[in-house]
């Protein structure tokens, strides 16, 4: 098994084909781990990281990447040189993870935990599917060799199981108050307003589509609070790339619900494999009381179930509109690796101190 790192981006973005072939045999199969995704996420959001792509090949043939790179020493918050994965960060990439070949996991990660050990530099693996990931078998490897292994529960991800299911069938699942509202919005809003909903696929409607979602998902934030989606130009310039290539790929689901000729509401969504995401919504608060955000949410799950999908996942989140659809979740975490040497347990121990005394901060500021 022979490992290689890739730190040039023109190599990565040489890749496509190879690790998108890969990742659909791999049991971390997302979105958020093609290449469309985080080729796209390096391009816009590096942020000064260093690109440290780890991949096992044998013979020639790929079988495993570690998608990572190196950020910097962090001295305010008493963080070291890390790695860690492509993706990380504010835009919302859940379920990171390694990607290996099925059946061969153990032996890629034995390969990749050698080559860690001559590394020495901490591992922050964020955004995990806890329970299962492919890492587990590395974090296994190298604790065995005097690494310390620090795994946390971040966040959860709501999610909806579409298998076998009618639209009918999942308004049946409902509570009361949601099943009763939802049949209300949608058969109100149509005899208010000249309504026409519309769902962007292709390239040519993606770009437009997801102007509309930024525009609505600001107007709904801008009367309510302060969403970190869509606040900077490097996150929308990734977005309009990611748009244009998921497209391509036939992933993409932009929901629009126009009334009277204006857009009102919009969801964007992606249906990968047998999975619709969820990702980010917008709506117009000119038209919140005739709670367009409700039914264009509902209209998306009947899309979901209607083109066949078997899950419908809300991703991080742990919101309180979306457990009136949903009601199993699965948990996100992070796993640090420390490696066994002296100054990896002086970082670790500053590492907590550091995040304890923000929890301290943050507990003070709600009280004030």
């Amino acid at each position: 098994m022979n490992i290689e790192t890739i730190d040039r981006p023109e190599d990565l973005f040489a890749l496509r084909d190879s690790w998108n072939a890969l990742l659909k045999g791999s049991t971390s199969d997302c979105v958020f781990l093609t290449h469309e995704w985080l080729s796209s996420w390096w391009k816009h959001l590096a942020e000064g990281r260093r690109l440290s792509i780890v991949v096992a090949c044998d013979g020639g043939t790929l079988a495993g990447i570690l998608p990572l790179a190196e950020r910097p020493a962090q001295y305010a918050r008493m963080m070291p040189r890390v790695l860690e994965f492509i993706g990380s960060g504010v835009i919302g990439s859940d379920y990171l993870d390694a990607i290996i070949a099925p059946g061969r996991e153990q032996e890629v990660s034995e390969a990749f935990g050698r080559y860690f050990e001559s590394r020495g530099l901490m591992l922050q693996f964020s955004q995990l599917r806890m329970g299962r990931c492919a890492v587990s078998h590395l974090a296994k490897l190298l604790s065995r060799s005097g690494w310390t292994i620090v795994e946390t529960k971040l966040n959860v991800c709501p999610h909806i199981n579409l298998a076998d299911m009618t639209w009918e069938g999942f308004l049946q699942q409902l509570g009361p108050n949601i099943r009763k509202n939802l049949n209300r919005y949608l058969r109100i809003i149509p005899k208010t307003f000249d309504m026409r909903v519309e769902c962007a696929q292709s390239p040519d409607e993606g770009g437009s589509a997801l102007e509309h979602v930024m525009e609505l998902h600001r107007k709904r934030w801008g009367t309510s609070g302060v969403s970190e989606a869509f606040q900077t130009p490097a996150v929308v310039e990734f977005h309009r790339e990611f748009v244009r290539l998921a497209a391509e790929q036939g992933w993409l689901r932009i929901l629009l619900l126009w009334l009277n000729g204006q857009p009102a509401a919009s969801l964007y969504g992606l249906r990968y494999g047998p999975t619709f995401y969820f990702y980010q919504s917008g709506f117009d608060p000119e038209f919140s009381k005739h709670s367009v955000g409700v039914a264009t949410m509902g209209l998306s799950i009947q899309s979901a179930i209607n083109e066949g999908a078997l899950e419908y996942d809300f991703l991080h989140g742990d919101e309180e509109y979306k457990f009136h659809w949903a009601s199993a979740t699965r948990d996100l975490g992070r796993m640090e690796l420390y490696p066994s040497n002296a100054g990896a347990r002086i970082y670790r121990q500053a590492i907590q101190f550091n995040r304890a005394a923000r929890r301290v901060a943050r507990r003070v500021l709600i009280k004030a």
